[in-house]
């Protein structure tokens, strides 16, 4: 799909045509919550949530004036903080209930920003998932809270596209601290990846040079937005079946990026029929998967630092999917979607 002179022009990548008659292809429309850009350790917030919703516009357009019938709110454009006030609790919980108009018609793909930074950094130095979970786990668990904190800041450091520092500080910066924590927690579970990363260093500094130096960056590892745009596709396509995506628009989905996502579900087998950009104001749909990533980042975080109400939880958890990038084990033991003995699916998923 592109978008040229402000035309929107759908690609059916499946069948290797244009899309004549879109209403053949289930659409979705898709919205986020909890971008920080590439700031995600210091950010906003600590989770980010890609919702996604498939209902006919005018079935959307009439959920929408009845959550308005039911909030009575004089501002004009709704937004999940007016669900999410205690005031509005009835409110909220209907709209996730399985009595709502979103149970069974909606998904949302959850992304842990501290794991996402340590999956990152662990795939571009050591190319290990599985070292990336051991790190992550072991070490939240074993250093000092400081000592983690500056370790998650170094990496996200290291890994950032957009900074005005154009020398090799960030390499350095960071491998200072996996020097001095692999010293400090030496035996440790999570010392001995860092072991395994300290002689990384020339990857580390190849990748501060393309981006210094390289052409632009098309696809920024640390925007969780691009892999979770194909989480979406793959969910609403198992099995093969065709689906179009409609998103609001969104500066990090440029025509050639929008182009990437559509390549590399091809590759990956991802039946992404197309996928195109409107004003959320303009889609009823839209508007209601602009609710549900509000609401749901907002569950998860709550859940995630400890402070979850399990209602709320319970409600949200349907919502969820298996390919959430998530690598805190008790939160995502009440948030994420049981396995087929009732017991929660474990959620360490790479982000690519």
């Amino acid at each position: 799909m592109g978008t040229r002179q402000g035309a929107v022009v759908t690609w059916d990548h499946v069948n290797g045509k244009p899309v004549a008659d879109t209403a053949a292809i289930p659409d979705v429309a898709c919205d986020e919550s909890g971008s920080d850009g590439e700031n995600l350790t210091g950010g906003n917030t600590d989770v980010f949530a890609h919702a996604s919703v498939r209902t006919p516009v005018e079935t959307a357009a009439a959920h929408l004036r009845e959550i308005r019938e039911r909030i009575r709110s004089p501002a004009e454009e709704y937004k999940a903080n007016h669900l999410l006030r205690e005031k509005h609790r009835a409110v909220l919980e209907w709209l996730l209930s399985p009595d709502g108009p979103l149970y069974g018609r909606a998904h949302v793909h959850l992304v842990e920003k501290a794991y996402f930074v340590v999956d990152r950094a662990v795939d571009l130095l050591l190319d290990d998932p599985a070292a990336a979970v051991l790190l992550f786990r072991d070490g939240r668990g074993t250093f000092r809270e400081t000592d983690w904190r500056e370790f998650l800041e170094a990496a996200n450091q290291l890994l950032r596209v957009r900074t005005h520092d154009v020398s090799d500080a960030p390499v350095e910066d960071f491998f200072r601290t996996v020097d001095r924590l692999r010293r400090t927690y030496a035996g440790t579970d999570a010392a001995g990846i860092l072991d395994r990363i300290a002689p990384t260093r020339p990857r580390a500094l190849a990748y501060r040079a393309d981006v210094q130096h390289g052409p632009f960056v098309l696809t920024p590892v640390l925007n969780p937005l691009l892999p979770s745009v194909l989480s979406t596709a793959a969910h609403w396509s198992a099995g093969g079946r065709p689906v179009l995506l409609t998103h609001d628009r969104q500066n990090m989905l440029t025509p050639d990026r929008i182009a990437w996502i559509e390549a590399t579900a091809r590759r990956r087998g991802i039946a992404l029929a197309g996928l195109r950009l409107v004003q959320a104001r303009f889609d009823a749909r839209v508007q209601l998967a602009d609710f549900l990533a509000g609401i749901a980042r907002k569950i998860a975080s709550d859940e995630l630092n400890g402070r979850g109400d399990p209602a709320l939880t319970a409600l949200l958890r349907p919502y969820t999917g298996e390919r959430a990038v998530w690598g805190d084990e008790r939160s995502w033991a009440r948030l994420g979607p049981a396995d087929e003995s009732g017991g929660p699916r474990t959620a360490v998923n790479s982000a690519v």
